[in-house]
């Protein structure tokens, strides 16, 4: 999940939260007649006569207006669920413009390349990357599947002394962070 993501997903469980407490609020203060009597009785259920005319009074166009607010909620929570999976990944990163050209690379390419040096050493299985953030400030996520009898200095080393500073030069780049998991496993 990008930051973009997340920060909808606070929102929106913020809207959502301040919504179910106004209402649990507002069910707590009926429910011991705390609210006036010509407001909300709490004695009378919820559906009483003048909900009950509202509804008759405006039968025809009301049911549309409900089935219309359902549609849109349901909507609402399709774009929800696919935003969910959307990635940052990057797409061509701009390495030089200068009056002799242009030169772009893809960011898929620069990843393969790390996953590939990162998994030429004997006791990793296998290896996957991706190139995420933004063109301005890109990095690198990094799957490694080792031999649980690897030494994690010697997997640090190849990520450490070979892979990262080979990106990096590739990039031109004087920094480009990597976030690395490692999953070890019997060979």
């Amino acid at each position: 999940m990008n930051r973009k993501t997340g920060r909808g997903n606070r929102i929106g469980l913020l809207i959502m939260g301040l919504l179910l407490l106004l209402l649990g609020g507002y069910t707590l203060a009926r429910g011991t007649h705390a609210l006036p009597r010509a407001v909300a009785p709490g004695d009378e259920p919820l559906v009483n006569d003048p909900v009950r005319t509202a509804f008759a009074t405006y039968s025809p166009w009301l049911w549309w207006a409900i089935a219309l607010a359902a549609v849109v909620l349901a909507l609402f929570g399709l774009r929800w669920l696919f935003v969910q999976g959307r990635r940052d990944k990057l797409g061509d990163l701009r390495l030089q413009h200068s009056s002799g050209g242009t030169t772009d690379v893809r960011g898929s390419t620069v990843a393969d390349a790390v996953a590939d040096e990162v998994g030429a050493h004997p006791a990793v299985l296998s290896a996957s990357a991706a190139m995420v953030g933004t063109k301005a400030h890109p990095a690198v996520r990094l799957r490694v599947v080792a031999d649980e009898d690897l030494p994690m200095s010697a997997l640090r080393e190849q990520l450490g002394r070979r892979a990262i500073p080979h990106m990096r030069q590739a990039l031109e780049l004087a920094h480009v962070p990597a976030i690395t998991r490692v999953n070890l496993e019997r060979r």
